[in-house]
């Protein structure tokens, strides 16, 4: 069975100052998303679903998803903040969506095969959808709810003009061991990186620490734990106006509980992000290198 590449373009862009999953960066006004499409169409997904909102819905198609359609089966889901379990319903005045977990289960009804997770406006690398196909096609007698995670270098994934948000990874043996979200991370004055965990803390973090950029590669079995952790979550934070149920949390809760292992694919590919305004001159010239070495065709 074909994977499925599942892309995470809900987002609001607030440090970018606007909807950078459709801002263009490649010379024939290709988006970073673009990129990650066709890459996963030559390494032999079968099918894509767009997880976005529905004000910008009939922009992101036109935009992004109707060129792919003669390609690759494209779907959407819609990540709504007032999609929540029964029982449970949205604070007066929230207005912030629930996070990556909440993002990735609003494709519930649209996955049926294993399938990868990824952000819309992080570039990953050829390589990393040619592993993880790999991974997929080979795995086929391992447990049912298996997990995967594309990992890099916490150093090559900093954003030279502002914070960004890592979940910083202990890997042993090829397989991660713990994963923890971290916040604001950014190289100080001094020349350390430093980031916030989830307690608040501000602590040290090796740049050669391994950090998920969000690249995960699950099955469908995944669905009903996430369902149950959600649930936890919503009963401890759910009436928090600003609380987030990140996907590094749930996968650190099943490998805690033994309910999975989660192999880390080591990629030497080319990984690079949109965050700030700043940094679109990077991200366009890191393509046009990538063309140049004839990596990426001229149009996508």
């Amino acid at each position: 069975m074909q994977p499925t590449l599942l892309i995470l373009a809900a987002g609001m862009g607030s440090r970018y100052g606007g909807l950078k999953q459709l801002d263009p960066m490649g010379p024939s006004g290709e988006t970073v998303l673009d990129y990650s499409v066709f890459d996963a169409i030559r390494a032999g997904f079968g099918k894509v679903v767009f997880v976005i909102r529905r004000d910008f819905a009939d922009a992101f198609k036109s935009a992004v998803g109707d060129k792919f359609e003669s390609r690759i089966e494209v779907a959407y889901a819609f990540q709504d903040l007032a999609d929540l379990p029964e029982g449970f319903s949205v604070p007066e005045g929230r207005e912030k969506p629930w996070g990556t977990a909440h993002a990735v289960r609003a494709a519930r009804n649209e996955i049926d095969a294993p399938f990868a997770v990824i952000n819309a406006d992080d570039f990953y690398g050829q390589d990393a959808y040619r592993q993880l196909a790999q991974y997929f096609a080979q795995s086929t007698d391992e447990p049912e709810l298996r997990t995967c995670m594309v990992g890099y270098p916490l150093k090559n994934t900093l954003s030279e003009h502002g914070s960004v948000n890592r979940g910083i990874c202990r890997v042993e043996g090829g397989t991660l061991q713990t994963v923890e979200e971290h916040g604001t991370i950014a190289r100080s004055a001094d020349g350390i990186v430093r980031g916030d965990n989830l307690a608040g803390q501000s602590v040290d973090i090796a740049p050669e620490a391994i950090v998920s950029m969000n690249f995960w590669g699950f099955t469908p079995a995944l669905f009903p734990s996430l369902e149950a952790l959600f649930i936890e979550f919503l009963e401890t934070h759910g009436r928090e106006m600003k609380s987030e149920c990140y996907i590094p949390t749930i996968i650190d809760t099943l490998i805690q509980t033994e309910q999975t292992e989660c192999a880390v694919i080591e990629t030497d590919g080319a990984w690079f992000g949109v965050t700030y305004p700043d940094d679109k001159p990077f991200v366009q010239a890191s393509i046009a290198a990538l063309i140049a070495s004839g990596e990426y065709p001229k149009q996508v």
